[in-house]
């Protein structure tokens, strides 16, 4: 086939020769068809390299035949790297780049370009400056508008390319003039660098003519170039006229935010962002559309330092004012950003630029109001962020939005702002609360919001505990309540005012810090992130035994918590200076609760280091399960390679662990389940989505076959899950159903959808009672789902793919109620040396020796045996009725198999499997299968079998993971 194509490419080509410039479409694409063709032979592409580059030295040539050789050669140069040094001679000794055929001459530059950049080690293209001229001035518009855009790609020195560059914006053309200016500012981004202030002037005054062009695309580019070179015309002069010449280009770029094209006003305000010096009374006046009494006094006498440009302050009044009450929203967006900019230069102007985006949190569009609170958000982080109390309803209007990203903006904040008055302060705390009332799956965010709040607000906090603590405490013998959110969220404000520096005159009553321990597992879940359980443990029950809530002095007064610097779970406190308690494990909620039963005085150091010293495997797991967020970002960066090295590392480290603690062993089985999701995950993604691996459909199918069946063995094989871990394990479920769709011939298109839905429904239910909060992910494909058909159409199911780039994998913290469901079985009693004996036709037993693991009485258990793909039974395992009741069951049990063949030898497979009543229809099989073989003997005349069971871990693992044997029946 390869040979036949090939005579056919070279009958086409030696049809050129001969002047009669057939070069057919069918031809191309056979010639195309054999470059992409991963496993066409190495000789086929040497003689399809040979023919190409002898049609390119043919003298009759014609130009349509040699423009599609180059391109077909840069195809395979880049297809196949190996053979881009010859290629690269073989263009290059064609003699094609003249002037006397520019577009001859462009095709050639621009399969040198693609060729030498395919291959590292090849030399970079260097065009002579005399020819590269020559070219731009002929009369081809479209080689004069390649070379202009591809200049930098061809090794010109800086001047030439500045010189014809500047040249060219005066061109006819718009898009010539467009690519002249964005080749200058490619220049300056690129660090050219001129000695001549003159040059650099004469740059900007041209960008400043263009800023006037009939074209939008032009003045865009305009705008860019005005916004570069003014940058450097700023560097290139003195001190005492580098402000001056800054505030020229910003009150420049200003006179563009009300263009007529809406493009333009975003350019202008991106550029006014990059301004780095400015005047204070110029900054001012952008953000008033009354010129200011400071800007008039200063026209009549300012002077600019060239005289070729005369401009005024007043040119920039209220450009900012426009930019936010524009009607697209891109450039109201464009505008916030620009004034996040600008914010650190003047602390008047922060002020000021405040009360425009107070405005803005009414914005329709909430891209912009996310992005006004991104930039109060960097006002706070730079300390210029001043609230005053005209501001305080629109704000903590945020926290009540609808948008979760906008309240979590919101909450980040108020964990940086600094609140001048109590008065304040008590708004702040009442919206936080009113935030947590409406929305109750923001609890961890609140309270931890709160705790900072608190640390940098000591007196203030100190001051409101002391008015709510009647809401606490209880009266006139009623019982304590410490299960309502707003009373938790009032803990979590009074512990961590000691913390502070500013704590005053003020105390924290130590019973504040008793009711707290109450709620260990519930506050440190929210903490998670800036102290470990075990830490804040210790803290709080110290504090509950001081009289004056300050257990520990150090310097300013203050106590200071050790932060977590890896994940959850690790701490550097040194336990040994705190005083000791006795602790239960109560509760079934979330984290891990535990009780205050009694507090001694006392050396009890050892107590905490055996604490210490329990929770360290977990807290090994904890790390390793952490390390999945960051590894995303390795995938997204399509470095899948390295992302699957560390998966190994994790694998062989986890291993580690359940070797050591076996006690750990179900949150150990989960890790190693995880990493097993994500290993074809991860392949699946970049192949899909990366598109940097390429699968063939049976390899994508395998995969995809994995993928979903360690998924279904994570729902199955795991109890205990926390809500959080649920909807993680669901999302992956979800994301894997989108990915599927894209491959239609490897799956089952209404299948995949009502999948879909059972798993949006499953999620629904979680999310009834308020306590998790879906993630942008999933919320998107249940508005967009509705969209899709059910019937067979590809189509239909393209917005669901764009959507995966919003999926990212949550961070896991797995607890200890965490429980593995597993199963180990052997045959008693019975080798190759003792096989049974039993009579064909008639029912044999098969003694076996059953342990389970986490497996409740509740739960439905069958033995089955399969003989083939046609005949298999089950026998029911009543647990009650043999009296099976412990943890860890072990016991024996005769499964009977009916079925008996007429045969010389047969082999059976036995394995365990468990019916999960929350997944309809879905059997679980626990256990590696045992094999079992039928033989006979002659025995009293009869036909009498033997069966003797060989036990084969290895031969057969659960179905769901696809990986079954194939057993031959021997008779």
């Amino acid at each position: 086939m390869e040979q036949h194509l090939l005579g056919a490419c070279e009958n086409s080509l030696v049809a050129v020769n001969n002047d009669s410039k057939l070069l057919r479409l069918q031809t191309l694409a056979s010639i195309r068809s054999l470059i992409i063709n991963p496993h066409t032979s190495d000789s086929t592409l040497s003689s399809l390299l040979e023919t190409l580059t002898r049609s390119l030295q043919l003298p009759t040539a014609d130009p349509l035949a040699s423009h599609h050789s180059l391109k077909l050669l840069a195809d395979l140069a880049s297809r196949r790297p190996h053979l881009a040094p010859i290629i690269l001679d073989s263009v290059r000794s064609a003699n094609l780049l003249s002037a006397d055929s520019p577009r001859l001459a462009v095709d050639a530059l621009s399969a040198l370009a693609s060729i030498s950049e395919s291959d590292r080690n090849s030399p970079r293209i260097e065009l002579d400056d005399q020819l590269f001229v020559s070219l731009c001035f002929g009369p081809s518009v479209t080689a004069r508008l390649w070379l202009l855009r591809n200049a930098e790609r061809l090794g010109l020195q800086s001047h030439v390319l500045f010189t014809v560059f500047l040249g060219f914006t005066k061109d006819p053309y718009p898009y010539v003039r467009e690519a002249a200016l964005d080749g200058l500012a490619g220049l300056c981004r690129n660090g050219v660098v001129l000695e001549d202030v003159g040059a650099i002037e004469g740059c900007f005054c041209r960008a400043l003519e263009l800023l006037q062009d009939s074209e939008d695309s032009v003045r865009c580019a305009a705008v860019r170039v005005v916004s570069e070179w003014g940058r450097m015309l700023v560097a290139a002069n003195n001190e005492e006229d580098k402000r001056a010449w800054s505030d020229l280009v910003f009150i420049q770029l200003c006179s563009m935010v009300r263009d007529m094209n809406a493009g333009v006003r975003v350019e202008a305000f991106n550029a006014l962002g990059k301004v780095q010096m400015l005047s204070e009374d110029v900054l001012l006046q952008s953000l008033s559309k009354k010129v200011l009494k400071i800007v008039k006094e200063k026209e009549s006498v300012h002077r600019y330092p060239t005289e070729r440009i005369k401009t005024f302050t007043s040119i920039a009044a209220g450009a900012f004012v426009h930019g936010l009450e524009d009607e697209f929203q891109e450039v109201r967006k464009s505008a916030c950003h620009s004034l996040r900019m600008l914010v650190v230069l003047s602390t008047e102007f922060a002020g000021h630029a405040l009360d425009l985006l107070m405005d803005m949190l009414n914005d329709d569009s909430m891209a912009v109001r996310l992005e006004a609170m991104e930039t109060m958000h960097h006002m706070a982080t730079f300390e210029c962020l001043k609230v005053q109390e005209t501001h305080m309803h629109m704000f903590l209007g945020t926290l009540l939005d609808n948008s979760a990203l906008i309240r979590s903006t919101a909450r980040k904040i108020f964990k940086l702002v600094k609140l001048p008055t109590l008065g304040l302060f008590r708004l702040s705390i009442n919206g936080l609360l009113e935030n947590l009332e409406m929305h109750p799956q923001d609890e961890a965010e609140v309270f931890l919001i709160l705790f900072y709040m608190g640390q940098n607000h000591g007196k203030f906090a100190s001051r409101i505990i002391k008015e709510v603590s009647q809401e606490v405490e209880p009266v006139c013998g009623e019982e304590l309540v410490l299960d309502s959110a707003r009373v938790a969220a009032f803990l979590v404000l009074s512990i961590s005012a000691p913390l502070s520096r500013e704590l005053g005159g003020q105390r924290i009553a130590h019973r504040f810090f008793s009711y707290a321990v109450t709620l260990l597992g519930r506050i440190s879940s929210a903490l998670r992130d800036i102290v470990d359980q075990n830490t804040l443990l210790v803290y709080l029950t110290q504090c509950s035994r001081s009289s004056n809530s300050f257990p520990m002095e150090v310097e300013g007064g203050a106590l200071s918590l050790p932060v977590v610097d890896c994940v959850p779970g690790h701490t550097n406190l040194d336990v040994s200076t705190m005083s000791g308690i006795e602790m239960q494990q109560t509760g079934n909620g979330t984290s891990e609760e535990w009780s205050l039963t009694s507090c001694k005085l006392g050396d009890v150091a050892f107590v905490g280091e055996q604490l210490e010293e329990r929770e360290k495997p977990m807290r090994v797991v904890n790390c390793i399960l952490a390390k999945m967020k960051y590894l995303w970002q390795l995938v997204q960066s399509r470095c899948a390679n390295q992302a699957l090295k560390i998966l190994r590392a994790c694998k062989e480290e986890i291993a580690m662990v359940a070797s050591e603690s076996p006690e750990f062993g179900s949150a150990v089985a989960f890790t190693l389940q995880y990493i097993r999701v994500m290993k074809p995950f991860i392949r699946i993604w970049e192949h899909v989505v990366s598109k940097v691996q390429s699968y063939k459909v049976l390899q994508l199918e395998i995969l995809f076959a994995k993928l979903d069946g360690r998924l279904r063995e994570m729902r199955c094989r795991f109890v205990g899950f926390s809500k959080e871990l649920e909807v993680h394990v669901l999302e992956l479920v979800l994301v894997t159903s989108i990915l599927k769709l894209s491959k239609l011939e490897i799956c089952c298109y209404r299948d995949t959808i009502c999948q879909l839905c059972d798993t949006i429904s499953c999620l629904d239910s979680l999310q009834k009672d308020g306590s998790i909060e879906l993630s942008i992910f999933v919320v998107e494909v249940k508005k967009t789902l509705p969209e899709v058909d059910t019937s067979m159409d590809f189509g239909c199911c393209s917005p669901l793919f764009k959507l995966v780039d919003l999926f990212t994998p949550k961070q896991i913290n797995l607890s200890r109620r965490i429980r593995h469901i597993s199963a180990e079985v052997e045959v008693l009693d019975n080798d190759a040396e003792r096989p049974f004996v039993f009579v064909t036709g008639l029912p044999v037993s098969i003694p076996l020796g059953i342990m389970l693991r986490n497996v409740t009485t509740n739960n439905r258990l069958w033995v089955r045996i399969t003989m083939s793909e046609d005949l298999t039974e089950y026998v029911f395992l009543d647990l009650v009725r043999l009296e099976v009741f412990d943890e860890v069951k072990k016991f024996k049990f005769v499964a009977p198999f009916y079925q008996t063949p007429k045969a010389v030898s047969v082999m059976l497979r036995v394995s365990i499997g468990m019916l999960r009543q929350q997944f309809a229809n879905c059997s679980l099989h626990l256990s590696s299968s045992v094999i079992a073989f039928l033989c006979y003997p002659d025995l009293l005349g009869q036909t009498v079998e033997r069966l003797f069971v060989w036990i084969c871990a290895s031969a057969y693992q659960s179905p769901s993971v696809g990986r079954i044997r194939s057993f031959r029946v021997r008779y």
